[in-house]
């Protein structure tokens, strides 16, 4: 199969596209073939070797940890899913190639009315916004800020919370201050000014925040909002300020709680946006962006065409 590779850190010229061997599924596992795999900030931070003291890295080594795509091969063990099901999830790692094998425990049936592309978008989002939620207990009526709104997590988490009828706050770049708006939240800027344009957005207050870009934003937070009720998935050195830290292991993620969002998506009550698409060989480009930040949604790798393949048969 082809496959992105990394035989040391680096910068995105590390990638190289080659051919590796197909890995088999073992008892327990699935393997699938890929449609999309996303691009998160958690790989290029591990390409880069930022994060080698906290995971190790084998070399050579495949990345990617979030997909969709074809189941193809089913362990000994396994019973919910079957050779043809369309499925979205989890990976520890491999999903920049062709095939990727994973435990049946992070995988989710994708609904019929849902592409494999929409889907690839979702859970990464859909588990980070909820497992960061379930900290701070929004209730209906609540007024909540969200930092970095228009990311693919701060969508996820302000359809959450408008689901739940709260009111939402989201900063943006004013670019992205229509689609903030469309998703039911009302846009402020980022910067020094956060303090000014919540207290014009929210003369009653804030009752709770959920950090998902960083770059000071708790700092500037915290005389509005007590410590307990913001919660953050970037700024681990909050949580000695009581700051709720939203950690967990980002390699040992689980589908568990994503199956209810995919269905939700597949009814048009919830989307993540694509940012841009790119074909498995255009993966150093990818990371590129991901890096550079203040995205718009998802970045994603194109790896096979695989619901045309299948309307075709």
């Amino acid at each position: 199969m082809q496959a992105q590779i990394i035989n040391r850190f680096g910068g995105p010229e590390a990638f190289e596209l080659t051919e590796v061997e197909t890995p088999p599924a073992r008892a327990g596992e699935v393997r699938v073939r890929v449609a999309y795999a996303a691009v998160n900030p958690l790989e290029w931070k591990i390409r880069s070797g930022t994060l080698s003291p906290m995971i190790q890295t084998e070399f050579p080594a495949i990345l990617g940890n979030e997909f969709s795509g074809i189941v193809d091969e089913v362990g000994a063990g396994v019973a919910q899913f079957a050779v043809g099901d369309r499925v979205a999830g989890f990976a520890p790692s491999g999903s920049y190639a062709e095939y990727v094998v994973t435990t049946s425990d992070r995988l989710s049936v994708v609904p019929e009315r849902l592409s494999l592309e929409r889907a690839a978008a979702l859970p990464t989002a859909a588990e980070t916004a909820l497992r960061a939620l379930a900290l701070i207990d929004v209730q209906a009526g609540e007024t909540v800020v969200v930092n970095a709104a228009a990311g693919s997590v701060g969508s996820a988490v302000v359809q959450l919370l408008v689901a739940r009828g709260a009111t939402v706050i989201g900063t943006g770049s004013e670019a992205n201050h229509g689609y903030l708006r469309s998703l039911g939240a009302m846009p402020v800027r980022y910067g020094p000014h956060l303090t000014e344009d919540l207290a014009a957005a929210a003369p009653g207050g804030v009752d709770a925040a959920f950090d998902g870009g960083g770059r000071g934003f708790v700092d500037q937070i915290l005389g509005l909002v007590p410590a307990q009720r913001i919660v953050t998935i970037i700024d681990f050195a909050a949580g000695a300020k009581g700051v709720q830290v939203a950690g967990g292991d980002p390699l040992a993620l689980t589908a568990g709680a994503i199956g209810p969002v995919l269905q939700l998506a597949a009814e048009g009550r919830f989307a993540t946006e694509i940012d841009t698409v790119v074909s498995l060989a255009e993966l150093a480009g990818a990371h590129l962006r991901s890096e550079e930040g203040h995205l718009r949604g998802k970045l994603l790798v194109r790896v096979a065409e695989l619901e045309a393949e299948a309307v075709q048969a």
